[in-house]
């Protein structure tokens, strides 16, 4: 990819579900080599948001591009990998953590879908660094929750994603879960890729993200993690008397 050009240009994107208002002229670049974190109340927009960056709901105004391009083809040519929320997922799908790895790979292979050494290889090696090779033949539900996440993560990383999407990773996860899953984002990121994560783990914010957005069906405001993070700023977007702020209960 192109190091000048922004990795995500969402331009005044609006998205309604019927009767139901998503998002309303959100508006976000996201450059290369950067964490940012998005933050918001539950029903701000958040997963609509990554649903239209991966091509998956079209915008009813503005535009979104993908390293210059739209989304479908970036999408389809694997330059972005969404991470999702552990509810969206069936658990009792008869398949192993290596095989939900491989899934990472598909857009590299023929149209049989015949995995070839390097395929096996970034799978192995996305197995190793997410802590889950001695589980890649365990079926997937039965892992922990952090365990299933971890394994989504080496599905992205197996894909070798120039854009990184996860929805709300923290969510009920061990330390040693949180703690790998900064630990790769920051190597990725080290390497040129980019990542936009949902998170209610404010805390865990500064040490996660370079910047931080605020979402409210639009972009509230867009700036560093600690910006973002005072009270009269975390206000706009939970509703919250700014001196109670500090610790807003977000979902």
């Amino acid at each position: 990819m192109n190091a000048q050009q922004p990795a995500l240009e969402i331009d005044g994107v609006g998205v309604r579900y019927r009767d139901v208002t998503a998002l309303v002229d959100a508006s976000l670049t996201l450059n290369a080599g950067r964490v940012c974190g998005l933050v918001g109340m539950n029903g701000s927009g958040k997963s609509t948001l990554f649903k239209a960056v991966m091509g998956v709901v079209r915008p009813d105004t503005g535009s979104i591009k993908v390293f210059g391009g739209p989304p479908a083809k970036a999408r389809k040519d694997g330059t972005v990998s969404y991470v999702p929320q552990s509810e969206t997922v069936d658990w009792t799908f008869p398949i192993s953590v290596r095989e939900v790895v491989m899934m990472g790979r598909y857009g590299k292979q023929n149209w049989m879908r015949t995995p070839r050494a390097r395929d096996h290889n970034a799978v192995t090696e996305a197995l190793a660094r997410t802590e889950l090779a001695d589980l890649a033949e365990r079926q997937i539900g039965q892992l922990s929750g952090g365990q299933r996440k971890r394994a989504f993560v080496a599905r992205a990383i197996a894909q070798e994603a120039s854009l990184l999407l996860l929805d709300e990773p923290f969510a009920g996860v061990d330390k040693r879960t949180e703690a790998t899953i900064t630990r790769l984002l920051r190597e990725l990121t080290a390497h040129g890729a980019s990542v936009l994560v949902s998170t209610h783990d404010l805390h865990a914010l500064p040490d996660l993200c370079d910047e931080a957005v605020l979402l409210q069906q639009r972009v509230l405001m867009h700036g560093s993690p600690h910006e973002v993070l005072r009270p009269e700023n975390l206000a706009l977007a939970f509703g919250l008397d700014p001196q109670h702020a500090h610790n807003p209960e977000v979902g």
